[in-house]
Order: structure tokens, then sequence, then C-alpha cells
């Protein structure tokens, strides 16, 4: 039995009914003891499983039934967890108590990753759910009509979809400010010699902020490619990163400039356009920063200030 036991990965401890220890055998490292150790279960588990696995015993004893159970044990190479399979051995050379012990440690904690990582693909796919839902409610209060609606609704929810795989393709992350600002502009202006200045910082942002960052970008890029510098093809947009203070701790800003060609039309400087909302409202709170969006005839100004939670600066070299 041994043998088979080696092979196997386990090992056992084989006990009389009073849990007098008659035989073991290829015990894991640390578990020793319980070939030799008077209580031995207490000292090895420790008080509190050590009697849940006396008690597991004696009832087995008591009515033949199997039982298996888990034990935690902390060890300098962290928490092992150890699956103990209990049955009573009746030959007619001996009676007693087999404890078969195997180490599922790499199991549990395979487990406990993939939980994680469950709760926390549950909990993004609910914000990004909440993100659409704010999208399609905002889009319809400003829809004239069923293909203005579709028309807006479509390109947010494409813009939606580039800045999450983004994120997606980091393994949840996030992404760099500058891979971001040229997905969003890639729909729109897909010419890689753009006449695009993008300076500064190359943050990398959280997940949230890459979401509603590319949602403020793809809202003044529309524009740009609708009414003004875009559309115009003229070098007279750019896009600065760098760093500031939002109160009194540490923070970047990000400034989109864009002087207008003489003809353009604004025709979304009204106070309650879903753009406006965006650059305004919903992306500095998602992010729990501030925003300035201003609009002229001759120029559009939006200043973004994100808090240090929401982005890291990972090497100075990653500037432009």
């Amino acid at each position: 039995m041994e043998l088979v036991l080696k092979k196997s990965g386990s090992g056992f401890v084989y006990q009389s009914d009073n849990l007098d220890t008659i035989l073991s055998g290829n015990l894991p490292e640390g578990l020793q003891l319980l070939a030799t150790a008077t209580q031995a279960d207490e000292t090895v588990f420790g008080a509190d499983d050590g009697a849940r696995l006396i008690a597991l015993k004696r009832s087995v004893a008591g009515n033949n039934t199997p039982i298996s159970t888990e034990v935690d044990v902390t060890a300098a190479a962290g928490v092992l967890t150890y699956r103990i399979d209990i049955e009573r051995i009746e030959t007619a050379d001996m009676t007693g108590i087999l404890s078969v012990i195997t180490d599922i440690s790499e199991t549990r904690h395979r487990e406990r990753i993939l939980k994680t990582l469950l709760r926390e693909l549950s909990h993004r796919s609910k914000n990004l759910l909440a993100i659409i839902q704010g999208i399609a409610t905002q889009t319809a209060r400003q829809a004239l009509s069923l293909d203005y609606f579709l028309t807006k609704f479509r390109g947010r929810i494409q813009s939606l979809s580039y800045s999450q795989d983004l994120v997606t393709d980091s393994s949840w992350r996030g992404a760099y400010l500058f891979a971001l600002t040229e997905r969003q502009f890639s729909a729109y202006w897909p010419d890689s010699q753009r006449p695009i200045s993008i300076t500064g910082i190359n943050a990398h942002l959280s997940p949230n902020a890459t979401l509603h960052i590319g949602l403020a970008l793809h809202e003044l890029i529309v524009n740009s490619a609708s009414y003004g510098a875009i559309s115009a093809g003229l070098n007279s947009l750019t896009i600065d990163c760098f760093e500031t203070i939002l109160d009194e701790n540490a923070a970047i800003e990000l400034a989109w400039v864009e002087d207008l060609p003489p003809a353009a039309t604004q025709r979304e400087a009204d106070e309650h356009t879903f753009a406006r909302t965006v650059l305004e409202r919903v992306v500095p709170v998602a992010i729990g920063g501030k925003a300035m969006y201003l609009t002229a005839p001759d120029r559009i100004e939006y200043r973004l200030t994100i808090p240090s939670r929401e982005y890291e600066i990972i090497n100075d070299d990653m500037m432009r």
C-alpha cells in the first residue's frame, strides 16, 4: 500500500480504534509527527482542527462510514491544504482507522485564483453593462430620430469596445494613454501619418480610467471629425499630458486643445448634449477627477485632471 500511495503523492496513518498509531508512511513534510506524537492530530493541526479530526475518526470507528475532510496548515511556503480520507479497515489480521493524507494545495490555490478572476470578471461586466445602459439612456434623450440614435449609439459602443480590447489584451491591467488615444483616433483618422501631436506623459491608466477616458476622447474626436480640425484636415489639434496636483495630491492633466477652421460650426455646443454631459460630468465623476470644457467659435479646449489612483507613471522614457 505504501508504494501505491507514494506514486499517488499521498501519505497514510493507520490507527487502532482507540487512535493509537500502528503504522504510517509517506507522510508529507511537516506532518511526520503524526507517526509518533501523543495526541498527534492536535499537535500537528492545532487544537480546533485536531479535535475535529479526532471526532471524525471516532465517528468512523463507531458507524463504519468513510468521511473526507480538508485541513489547512500554515507552513513556510504559505498555507497548505490537505485532504484527509478516513475509513475503517477490517481484515482477518487487523482492525483500525486508516487516514490517507493528500496535499491538494495547488488545486485549491488554482480554484481560489479562478474564483477571484470570476468575481472580478462579474464585477467588471456589471460595470461595463452600467456604462452601456447610461450611454443608451443619454443617447436616447438627445435623439431626434431612430436613425440618429442608432448612429450615435453604435459609435459610442464601438468606442467602448476599442477601449475594452486594450484592457482585455493587458489582462485587465488597463492601457497606456497614447495607445488609447491612437486607438480612438483610428476609426476617424485611419492614416497612421495623421498630423496629431500627442505629447507628455504616456501614463498607464487603470481599467476604469481607460474605459471612461476612451469615451471622452471619442466625443472630442467625433466632434472634430464632424465640424473641427479633423474634418478640415488641419494640423491644429494637440493632446498633452503632464503632472499636476488635485486636492493636494499627485495627479496628471490631459489637455485637448483644438483650433477650429474658420468655417466650423459648433453643433455640439448646446449645454445639454450627451457629449458635454460625458466630458463635464460622467468621466470626471467616474474617475474621481475634475474637468473643464470650453468652446468658442475658433477653439475647443478640454482639460481632464486624473487622480493618481487611476494611473501609473511606469517609465519616464515613455514620454514623447
